[in-house]
């Protein structure tokens, strides 16, 4: 009996849990056949991928994604939608122009990229290879006065692996399981890396003076990452117009850079030709967000708050990173305009700028709106967020949600998924997951939250390379999280309370970085 008793009840939870949440679910169907049968996500997509990306923070082409974007939002009746500045950022870089060849021994085209903010070349250059792994100042010592006019190899080559495993995968049953457990509470917290970041750009901008001292004609990277033709995207120099320019700086595909490696090594001379057109401006520039409003009814100073970063690297177009998340978060505003559907409060959409310089755009964002982290004063609006929901794991389906710690929110997002555990979103972790925008919200006592996803290629293939293409975009998992999402937002945006939040965390200031030793006579 007692069995039976159970089973029963086990049964009745999930009516349970949605009778307690007032879960619509004649809304969720609306929902569905709106984003299964009229999506439009691949065409966001295009738009943000094809036609405008890549879209390194602040280059012409963010700003002219952003520009679409907000004129899009306006065509679905938003209020308010705009380029909303945060402050300086910094230099401005694209590039028009990039052609690299062998000219000796063989003539050959070479698989390579920029890396930004690199100065370019004054039209095509040529010169000599010469293999020097320097990773410090120090370590180029022994290559003092051989350097000038030279292309210069600055990693070790390294032997390729065959690919035995898929790049891509799904998160299987058993991956979810272990997500769905609490953490080790032995486990020490994540600290802030404020000053090992500096420290990092301390050292890139001592070895770029290095270089530029011994002027070399340009830099020539491996990257140590990729193979089978993924060039990693990555930074030369820094934004920073007080910062000194690296030298001409690019990355060389693998397979290509070993060919180059192997010949020198034999001591049979190498010889390449650059063209590398930059536009770079000489000042800094104002980062922006796009921001715009749906605006709510009797709760309409309450905001529910949707985001992704718009911004990306510069190998590819920006699409698993993140393209995705853009492209669905635009979906959900036209599924929720779509079917005009009535909500309480205000829905908030925001494409974040700078995100991938250490989430920049929404931590202003969050520290003019909400609240400052270091000192953790609070803005009038603070008390008026309901949650944010952030995407920014690729382009695989959502499985289910962080918590980030909030145990308040599990019974909420259970009830809030239940509709869509066929469709493969079920995990509530209690877990927190960092590293994207959701992050300045929770660092300062706001519910935002990162959705747990299949990574499918994301790692191993498409995150911050040359292959983030529109090509590795998966359409039937953009419009899974796009139902999902839009489901989400329509239930926070009608539940009769706000999320429960957890307690406001003290102050985070920076930690101070170590300060040099002084000189000894």
């Amino acid at each position: 009996m007692q069995r039976r008793t159970l089973l029963c009840a086990v049964l009745c939870l999930p009516a349970l849990l949605l009778a307690q949440e007032k879960v619509d679910l004649s809304v969720v169907n609306r929902i569905k056949a709106e984003a299964f049968q009229n999506s439009k996500v691949m065409d966001h997509a295009f738009y943000l991928t094809d036609v405008y990306g890549p879209r390194l923070a602040n280059s012409p082409g963010f700003f002219k994604a952003a520009e679409w974007a907000v004129k899009t939002l306006k065509g679905w009746g938003l209020e308010d939608a705009r380029l909303e500045k945060w402050g300086p950022y910094g230099r401005a870089w694209s590039c028009s122009r990039f052609v690299l060849h062998m000219l000796e021994p063989q003539p050959a085209p070479l698989l390579a990229a920029p890396l930004a903010w690199s100065p370019g070349t004054d039209g095509a250059v040529s010169g000599e290879v010469v293999l020097a792994p320097i990773k410090t100042p120090e370590e180029g010592e022994k290559y003092k006065g051989k350097l000038k006019g030279k292309f210069v190899m600055t990693d070790a080559p390294r032997e390729l692996a065959p690919h035995i495993e898929p790049d891509a995968r799904r998160q299987s049953d058993a991956d979810l399981d272990r997500l769905a457990q609490a953490p080790d509470p032995a486990q020490p917290p994540a600290r802030r890396v404020g000053p090992r970041m500096e420290e990092a750009r301390q050292a890139r901008l001592k070895l770029a003076r290095f270089f530029a001292s011994e002027g070399v004609l340009a830099v020539v990277s491996e990257g140590s990452n990729g193979d089978d033709g993924t060039l990693p995207a990555a930074a030369a120099g820094s934004p920073d117009p007080k910062d000194p320019l690296p030298p001409t700086s690019l990355v060389l595909a693998a397979e290509h850079y070993n060919r180059i490696a192997r010949l020198l090594e034999k001591e049979i001379p190498v010889r390449l030709e650059l063209e590398m057109k930059v536009q770079l401006s000489a000042d800094s520039i104002d980062g922006a967000n796009v921001v715009a409003d749906l605006p709510g009814g009797s709760k309409r100073d309450q905001i529910v708050m949707i985001g992704a970063h718009l911004d990306s690297w510069q190998a590819g177009t920006g699409a698993t990173d993140n393209g995705a998340g853009s492209a669905v978060m635009l979906e959900v505003v036209r599924i929720l305009t779509a079917l005009d559907l009535k909500m309480d409060r205000t829905v908030r959409i925001a494409l974040w700028d700078a995100e991938e310089q250490g989430m920049i755009g929404s931590r202003e964002y969050v520290k003019m709106h909400f609240a400052d982290r270091d000192t953790m004063a609070l803005q009038p609006e603070h008390a008026h967020l309901s949650v944010y929901f952030n995407l920014d794991n690729g382009t695989g389906k959502i499985r289910g949600v962080y918590l980030q710690g909030n145990d308040m929110a599990r019974p909420i997002f259970e009830a809030w998924l239940a509709p869509f555990k066929d469709l493969g979103a079920a995990t509530i972790a209690i877990r927190n997951t960092g590293s994207t925008d959701h992050v300045s919200f929770d660092e300062v006592g706001l519910p935002g939250f990162q959705f747990i996803q299949d990574p499918l290629d994301y790692g191993s293939r498409t995150h911050h390379t040359n292959m983030d293409t529109y090509d590795h975009l998966q359409k039937a998992d953009l419009m899974q999280a796009s139902a999902i999402l839009a489901s989400l937002v329509y239930d926070a945006a009608t539940r009769p309370d706000m999320l429960p939040r957890k307690p406001l965390p003290k102050p985070q200031p920076p930690p101070e970085a170590k300060k040099p030793e002084p000189k000894k006579d």
